[in-house]
């Protein structure tokens, strides 16, 4: 869902659902989801904690847990369909050499016991056989290319002598190492203090122009990708509730649950009053959904929210939404008074 008509499609998610069993229930973590990425584009996939993000991506790459499994859709990669995949060797084919991660935690990611060089320069080995000095002057390669000096000294280096935004690095150069076509970066900045967050982001916005990476970028925090988004998927409750380009979905968000998350933006608060946050909490994925999944937090709910799923309403060629609001019948609603004056503002940054 989402068109975009000037790249070809590298991965194509269609009608997926994907249930885990649970004390003996069953939990509907992604209900019927259809998402196309495109070549040499970022995605970022943004929503609350619980929202199936990280599960759509785990997906992708064959790690949900053993208690997880794919009910219905299809995953699309190259010639092959990914859902259809059960063994660690159909996964070995495609994780890492065609598509990889990078998670928020680079300790679990590390190998205490083994040097950064050693770890980054088996990738070198595995996925691009290089050998001997090429696959060393490679790694050094690789660790300049993450934005680390005095390399040969680092390449001997474990990972406790490395801060935690370094620790990232490394880690972004294991993956890049791989030579994948997909890289899905997992909430990259989430254990990292604010400047450095914002020197990893433009670190990954370098490399994907560098090495000609697709990127699928998870988190909770739109503000944090604002700036290296080419499209926004925001998710809610295992579904895809709106898409669109940037600038569409922060400046012309339709959603009111995208509404929410805006407003939930620091810079949107007012001096002296509180954060807005969002009022009651997610639906429980035990229960079957009836309606809009966000219509009890949703102060502009109607009727037929309650009773029946929206589909995605058309609002240009790129940008789409499931809410009734949209529809032709549905009474005129604007967004929250905070959110208009930031809207009109980014959209005359955008004409300028």
């Amino acid at each position: 869902m989402g068109s975009n008509n000037e790249k070809p499609r590298i991965l194509s998610i269609q009608n997926l659902i994907i249930k885990f069993k649970l004390r003996g229930q069953v939990l509907t973590a992604i209900r019927n989801i259809s998402l196309d990425l495109y070549k040499g584009e970022s995605l970022a996939i943004v929503g609350e904690s619980g929202s199936g993000k990280s599960v759509l991506v785990k997906s992708i790459m064959g790690l949900l847990d053993k208690n997880g499994f794919i009910d219905q859709g299809q995953i699309l990669y190259k010639d092959y369909d990914l859902a259809q995949f059960n063994t660690e060797k159909d996964w070995l084919r495609i994780r890492g050499k065609e598509i990889a991660m990078v998670t928020q935690d680079p300790m679990t990611s590390l190998n205490p016991l083994k040097t950064v060089g050693k770890q980054i320069e088996e990738c070198v080995v595995l996925h691009q056989g290089l050998k001997g000095k090429e696959a060393y002057e490679r790694t050094l390669k690789l660790l300049r290319d993450v934005g680390i000096g005095d390399v040969e000294k680092r390449y001997k280096q474990y990972p406790h002598e490395f801060s935690g935004g370094m620790r990232q690095r490394i880690v972004i150069a294991i993956a890049v190492a791989c030579n994948p076509k997909i890289l899905i970066c997992d909430e990259p900045t989430t254990a990292l203090d604010v400047t450095i967050q914002a020197q990893i982001l433009q670190l990954l916005k370098n490399l994907q122009e560098m090495y000609g990476l697709t990127t699928i970028y998870i988190t909770h925090d739109l503000g944090v990708v604002a700036k290296v988004a080419d499209r926004i998927a925001v998710m809610y409750a295992g579904d895809i509730i709106e898409i669109g380009k940037t600038h569409e979905v922060f400046f012309d968000g339709k959603h009111p649950y995208t509404w929410a998350l805006l407003s939930s933006l620091p810079q949107l608060g007012s001096k002296g009053e509180e954060l807005y946050s969002i009022k009651g909490t997610p639906p429980n994925l035990f229960n079957e959904i009836k309606g809009d999944a966000f219509a009890p937090r949703n102060p502009y709910a109607l009727n037929i929210d309650f009773v029946e799923r929206p589909p995605f309403f058309k609002v240009t060629e790129t940008h789409f939404a499931k809410t009734w609001l949209l529809h032709a019948d549905a009474p005129k609603v604007v967004p929250p008074q905070s959110l208009q004056a930031f809207f009109e503002e980014g959209r005359r940054y955008a004409h300028e």
